[in-house]
């Protein structure tokens, strides 16, 4: 009983992922008039095929010189020529379908990527997902434009084959019948097994991808870090598992071959055996023979396409299982919410909590008004949570409970585009993309800047004197995560792009922590011009922020421990005071 049930949950699993499969491929919109002229040609090809035996039958039956028909030579050459450019038609129009297919499910799933929210990043590898978009859509491709075809023409070819048989001889077609089945006893349990070891190579190779994005993106730390040893046996690793799945299939596919090669030779020795005898008993004729023979081929062939068919069927359906996981995940909702009107107005946070698992709260119970124009810093030790609180504002994580308010409205009532418009962010390393200056500035901007516009822009972020100065001006390329350029370059560039978003939320994750004092006096005269008018959050890890804003906020192990200005919070906050004492401590020992 338990046995049946298996299998019924397995039966209902298979066909609920082969519906699935169909799906999405649906989904991408596949010309059906296309398919079917393909399928149409492909089917046509092979049956024309399935005629080509008789003639040669005739042929061979009143074979000789004088009796050879014209007429009947310049039909066997045009069937030949129709099988040709039917066949070659309908694997361009497969080809093509099987293009736009993937197209389709590629741009589906970018489209995907962009609108995921940030919490699917945190747990997911990034190359394993790249490795969905790339090698997983392509094993869909090859099922359609390689192995589709096969299954419909292979089961015209392998049914007409055997009904023109039991039409020529059905004694011998019995009798090679028995061979068949106890091949595909043999066959189908190897089908499974390959369809096991695919799986495995689909996610090994995944991993694999991952790892190499991880290491080739972070190549100076790995350098920097002498860890190039270390990174090359992780690779390493994934290199000896590839090759293990890629050893397991080739044992397979060496056995599959020679099986349906012992399969056509044994069928072969039987037909010609037992064939050869009816042949000179006078019960079968030589062309009778030679045409079994060729319909016999027209048989063992296609069969080995439909096992190599239900094999890649399978192999797709896993594939899509990862493509279907992925396009299930709930997305960011960027367009629905009302527009941001009005932004000078507080910004409310009440009774905030957040934790990334049950176990690990990360904020409790914070809540504090920002009020609008004024300059609020965010201070406390590593991982009290000031980032997280950065995040939340954004919208890249919601509250586990709480709400966030600009004014009397919770910022979850604006459409997350309008909301995000409002605001500009400045971390400590300012990301930058792999293209120019020009690019980097602009980039975000939903309109076509002006050259003043962008200049004014740079000037105002102390940027343009450095970029004068390089040989290609803004078209300078600056490079994968702007390497090419130096932190302090990078930190004015990042500034010039806020100042030309025109933000009138600004959030600053203490931009100049990481720069030298050369640098650092130029990156805070940028952020001075950045601020005006703004309402304004800092990290800060420096005095000088600290006692310049209008309000302080201290934050540790989650929780808001004090607020108030620098000389309140002196007074009143041990933690504070300590942090206090050490900023000047370390300007000290700088000034001497």
């Amino acid at each position: 009983m338990e046995d049946n049930t298996t299998f019924t949950a397995a039966r209902k699993g298979s066909i609920s992922n082969w519906r699935q499969f169909m799906n999405l491929i649906n989904e991408t919109k596949p010309s059906k008039l296309m398919l079917m002229v393909a399928l149409l040609m492909s089917i046509g090809s092979t049956a024309v095929s399935l005629v080509i035996p008789m003639f040669t039958k005739g042929m061979v039956d009143n074979f000789s010189m004088s009796k050879l028909d014209g007429m009947q030579i310049a039909l066997l050459a045009g069937a030949f020529i129709v099988q040709t450019i039917a066949a070659g038609l309908s694997i361009y129009l497969l080809n093509l379908i099987g293009q736009k297919a993937v197209a389709g499910l590629r741009d589906r799933l970018w489209r995907k990527m962009l609108v995921l929210p940030v919490s699917y990043y945190d747990q997911n590898k990034t190359g394993e997902t790249v490795s969905r978009i790339t090698n997983d859509t392509g094993i869909v491709k090859a099922f359609i434009t390689e192995h589709l075809a096969s299954f419909f023409t292979g089961i015209v070819s392998v049914v007409g084959s055997f009904i023109v048989l039991l039409y020529l001889d059905w004694q011998m077609t019995l009798i090679m019948l028995i061979v068949i089945p106890l091949a595909a006893l043999i066959l189908v349990p190897l089908g499974k097994q390959m369809f096991k070891i695919s799986k495995g190579l689909q996610d090994e190779t995944a991993s694999f991808t991952a790892v190499l994005s991880q290491v080739l993106s972070e190549i100076r730390l790995v350098k920097a870090s002498n860890a190039e040893s270390r990174e090359y046996e992780k690779g390493s690793k994934g290199i000896h598992n590839l090759q293990r799945f890629g050893i397991k299939e080739g044992v397979v596919q060496a056995l599959i071959s020679p099986i349906m090669s012992f399969v056509l030779m044994v069928l072969l020795v039987v037909v010609i055996g037992y064939g050869g005898m009816r042949v000179s008993s006078g019960v079968l004729s030589a062309g009778e023979l030679v045409a079994f023979i060729l319909y016999l081929i027209q048989i063992v062939m296609p069969m080995s396409q439909l096992s190599m068919f239900f094999t890649q069927l399978q192999k797709a359906i896993g594939a899509t299982e990862h493509m279907i996981s992925i396009l299930d995940t709930q997305e960011e909702d960027h367009s629905s919410g009302k527009e941001v009107t009005q932004t000078n107005l507080p910004i409310t946070v009440e009774q905030v909590h957040f934790a990334y698992s049950e176990a690990e709260p990360i904020l409790e119970n914070i809540s504090f008004t920002i009020k609008p124009g004024k300059v609020t810093a965010i201070v406390g030790p590593s991982g009290g949570g000031k980032t997280t609180l950065f995040s939340l504002l954004e919208r890249f994580y919601m509250p586990t409970s709480g709400i966030i308010k600009l004014g009397q409205q919770g910022i979850t009532e604006f459409s997350l585009q309008s909301w995000r418009s409002q605001i500009g962010y400045v971390s400590q390393e300012s990301p930058l993309v792999d293209g120019t200056i020009r690019d980097n500035i602009c980039y975000g901007m939903d309109q076509e800047v002006s050259q003043q516009q962008l200049e004014r822009a740079a000037e105002m972020a102390y940027a343009d004197g450095f970029i004068r100065e390089l040989t290609d001006g803004y078209e300078t390329e600056v490079g994968e995560r702007g390497i090419k350029l130096s932190g302090g370059q990078r930190q004015r560039i990042a500034i010039a792009r806020a100042l030309l978003r025109n933000p009138q939320i600004l959030m600053l994750d203490e931009a100049t922590s990481s720069l030298d004092s050369r640098s650092e006096i130029v990156v805070q005269k940028a952020l001075h011009n950045l601020m005006k008018g703004r309402t304004t959050l800092v990290i800060a890890h420096r005095l000088s922020t600290v006692v310049d804003a209008d309000q302080i906020l201290f934050i540790e192990k989650g929780k808001l421990t004090g607020s108030g200005n620098h000389h309140k919070l002196l007074e009143s906050h041990a933690m504070y005071r300590e942090f206090a004492n050490q900023q000047l401590r370390v300007q000290e020992q700088h000034s001497s």
